[in-house]
């Protein structure tokens, strides 16, 4: 019984924190299937940015704000998902897979194009930034392979 009331309060702990970003148009991917369809399927043309998307104060203070500042840019990806560290395990287990040479990092970016990975943002390139540095991160990327 405890564990279900744990599990519910997180559950209305994140989704504000999920809806940051769909609201802004990212698809929520919370299986492994769901991962492998979006990175092999359709979101494997064109540019895709995948943000692992976490509880922890840089995310909420700076990696979300910073992605949605960086979709005001006139280059940006055909494709956005997203996956949570920490809620969706297995989901974020199997993004991670595709970010190859990368260790796991909450939160992270990363750019792919045409299922390869070109461009990667971790945790230490968030933290101590400004929102502005970090869309700036973004956006340098977004004119170089979108």
């Amino acid at each position: 019984m405890a564990q279900d009331f744990y599990i519910q309060q997180m559950q209305m702990m994140v989704q504000p924190m999920r809806d940051e970003l769909t609201r802004i148009g990212f698809t929520e991917l919370t299986t492994p299937e769901e991962v492998e369809q979006a990175l092999e399927g359709e979101g494997a043309k064109g540019t895709a940015l995948i943000v692992v998307n976490s509880v922890c104060g840089c995310a909420a203070g700076l990696a979300r704000p910073a992605v949605a500042h960086s979709l005001n840019n006139k280059k940006k990806p055909d494709h956005l998902f997203t996956v949570f560290a920490g809620q969706d395990k297995e989901a974020t287990a199997k993004a991670r897979e595709y970010f190859t040479g990368y260790p796991p990092s909450s939160p992270s970016f990363a750019l792919m194009k045409d299922g390869e990975l070109v461009h990667m943002v971790q945790r230490h390139e968030i933290e101590d930034r400004s929102l502005e540095e970090i869309a700036a991160n973004l956006t340098s990327a977004y004119d170089k392979h979108c």
